[in-house]
């Protein structure tokens, strides 16, 4: 049977009694696990980006979980990777068995710790702890400890073509009762990360010959505009309220670290993404030069990335995508470890990851004594729809609403209506003046 006809078959959400209550009862009463019987994507685009989500079923008749293996750039690979290898190579097994079936997943296809495969782990992972929690009646936050605080402090989004927009909008968000956003600001003429200016017909006219066409970034302006920004929004707005940027790995290592000694005096709550992976040896001389605040960790995927950055103390937020490390059980020992040299939790937590991800994220982040802060997302009136308990905003937090398991589920029917537009994104879209590709 294709995706799309599972897509289109339909599903009932759990009740509250029932085989789920069976189960619960069994699970207490020490009666054997119940075995994987199937494993099935999902995929389904309700907002902006194209999501991945893993259903595993159960001989108990009508317990199953669900987790995110989004990969919005990649799906179909992701999805054909559970499909063809990690589904059947863990049908039958035990569902309590979660730590050995991650280890076994891990190591199958002998080559390991890329994105692709670490994402379809991920959604094993996740429907296997929500299983769990639907078996033990009990939170996924429970099984890792129980409650460190009573939600999830988030950090809202401010861009805006010039710098005056950028601070009307952090006072919006002030208003709402946040105390950190993040801001970014567009650079006239080019283009750049979380606020864009179309490129000018001056910037293209000073291109070479032959260039591919395309939008242009340049660094230079960007580190300009980017510190007149934030002196604009210190003079205005005080040192009350909590500011972060991000870099995105933008910029030639020497200029970031420019960057991050002439921010100091802008007190920022972090920088993030100073460097590329390619580049974390530059943490290093960072830390040695500049006392601003810096969080990485959105594109790594191999734990030698982020190792040293984190016993060195060279970081002072971890800020993994929870899926492409894969998954819960990797993103809890991540935690863990950096709770042992002061460094943060920082969760990467866009629009490209699903809701059941922000759930993974919201349950990690309550139970983590290290936890830093949580990025942003609202969740749509059309993902809700498909999406039922996916987490709660309310005054610059998100709430967990105490169901068993990640309490959130996937209402298949309505994910039918939202079929995939385009197969998945591609990035590295921009280059520079001279025509060379820019990373993303």
């Amino acid at each position: 049977m294709n995706r799309r006809t599972l897509l289109q078959s339909g599903a009932g959400l759990l009740s509250a009694g029932g085989p789920l209550a069976a189960a619960q009862q069994a699970a207490r009463r020490g009666m054997p696990s119940p075995k994987i019987k199937a494993v099935r994507v999902l995929m389904t685009q309700p907002a902006g980006s194209q999501l991945v989500v893993v259903k595993v079923e159960t001989s108990e008749p009508g317990l199953y979980g669900i987790g995110c293996a989004t990969h919005q750039e990649r799906p179909h690979a992701v999805a054909a990777a559970i499909e063809q290898h990690i589904g059947p190579y863990i049908l039958g097994r035990n569902c309590d068995d979660i730590e050995d079936i991650w280890q076994s997943v891990y190591v199958a296809s002998y080559f390991r710790s890329g994105v692709t495969l670490n994402n379809a782990l991920s959604g094993i992972d996740g429907a296997l702890w929500d299983i769990l929690g639907k078996r033990l009646n009990a939170p996924v936050y429970q099984l890792l400890g129980g409650k460190a605080r009573a939600a999830a402090t988030l950090y809202a989004h401010a861009s805006g073509k010039e710098i005056e927009e950028v601070e009307e909008r952090v006072r919006e968000w002030m208003a709402k009762g946040y105390r950190h956003v993040r801001v970014q600001v567009a650079t006239p003429g080019y283009t750049g990360y979380g606020a864009s200016a179309a490129t000018s017909a001056g910037v293209q006219g000073m291109r070479p010959s032959g260039v591919i066409p395309s939008p242009v970034y340049e660094p230079t302006p960007y580190v300009n505009r980017t510190l007149k920004m934030f002196e604009h929004l210190r003079n205005k707005l005080g040192f009350d309220v909590e500011l972060l940027h991000d870099v995105h790995e933008r910029v030639p290592p020497s200029q970031a670290l420019q960057l991050g000694r002439l921010l100091e005096p802008y007190r920022l709550f972090f920088m993030e993404d100073p460097f590329a992976p390619e580049d974390v040896g530059w943490f290093q001389v960072m830390r040695q030069q500049t006392s601003t605040p810096i969080a990485m960790g959105e594109l790594f995927v191999n734990r030698n990335e982020w190792l040293n950055l984190v016993s060195n103390r060279w970081i002072d937020f971890i800020r993994c995508h929870i899926s492409a490390i894969g998954g819960l059980n990797m993103a809890r020992k991540v935690a863990n470890l950096c709770e042992f040299f002061n460094v943060r939790t920082a969760w990467h937590g866009p629009g490209n990851v699903s809701a059941v991800g922000h759930a993974v994220n919201l349950h990690l982040d309550l139970a983590t004594t290290n936890f830093g802060i949580q990025e942003q997302n609202f969740f749509e009136d059309p993902v809700r729809e498909v999406f039922p308990g996916a987490p709660e905003i309310r005054d610059g937090y998100m709430y967990a609403n105490d169901k068993p398991g990640f309490g959130i589920d996937i209402n298949e029917r309505a994910a039918a209506k939202f079929p995939y537009k385009t197969p998945g994104n591609n990035r590295g879209i921009e280059r520079r003046l001279d025509g060379s590709v820019q990373r993303p």
